[in-house]
């Protein structure tokens, strides 16, 4: 904790950041339907209009939401039956979709886990679709503390009720910690709460923002 001036000469406290709290996909790792059914659908606009009119964004988010994929599944069967073994794929091959980490990332959180630096993680996951992720990707994810899961809780982001749960589940003050997602609207709701929200972009961003902060 240091303290400073305002304009007026009055010290104001200021609280050095201490912890790193990351989201997952899109931030440490790839992530996207298509990378699984591109490999299912070999034409490309058969492929755009079944990820745009079927397998939404949108019917997905339900899974981060906390519902399961056997009821989820079953309703969008019922609504395209035509595309019943694609959609009933989505479930037990969910981990194609995650091809592996984004440049630079795994080394930017060892350099943080040798340095000392808490790490945390709040994701928008399925609490099916992640234990086999977590287990799969154990050797970044065990430098990890803890990671508060959307599906786990039934809360997602930018919902504030997601962050005030995972600062206290931590242990964390907002103004100690530093909060990196690449979604505009978690950023802002992290913001909101007093947390240093980034939004990612590259991992040399990345690095420039937390050696700023002396983190790194």
């Amino acid at each position: 904790m240091t303290d400073r001036q305002d304009a007026g000469g009055a010290p104001v406290t200021q609280h050095r950041r201490t912890a790193v709290i990351f989201d997952i996909g899109r931030v440490l790792y790839h992530w996207d339907p298509r990378f699984l059914y591109e490999r299912l659908i070999p034409e490309d606009r058969a492929l755009d209009a079944f990820l745009a009119e079927v397998l939404t964004h949108d019917w997905h988010f339900q899974h981060d939401a906390g519902r399961d994929f056997a009821e989820t599944s079953a309703e969008l069967i019922a609504l395209h039956p035509e595309h019943r073994e694609l959609i009933a794929a989505w479930g037990p091959r969910f981990l194609e979709s995650i091809p592996g980490p984004i440049a630079g990332m795994p080394e930017i959180v060892e350099r943080l886990d040798a340095a000392g630096v808490p790490l945390f993680a709040i994701t928008n996951f399925s609490h099916e679709f992640f234990p086999p992720f977590r287990a799969r990707e154990a050797a970044l994810f065990d430098r990890f503390r803890d990671i508060v899961v959307s599906g786990d809780e039934k809360l997602v982001k930018p919902d504030a009720a997601i962050y005030r749960l995972a600062l206290d589940r931590f242990g964390l003050r907002a103004e100690e910690a530093v909060f990196v997602d690449d979604n505009a609207a978690n950023v802002a709701g992290a913001a909101a709460l007093g947390i240093e929200a980034i939004l990612f972009t590259d991992a040399d961003a990345l690095e420039a923002r937390l050696r700023a902060l002396g983190l790194l």
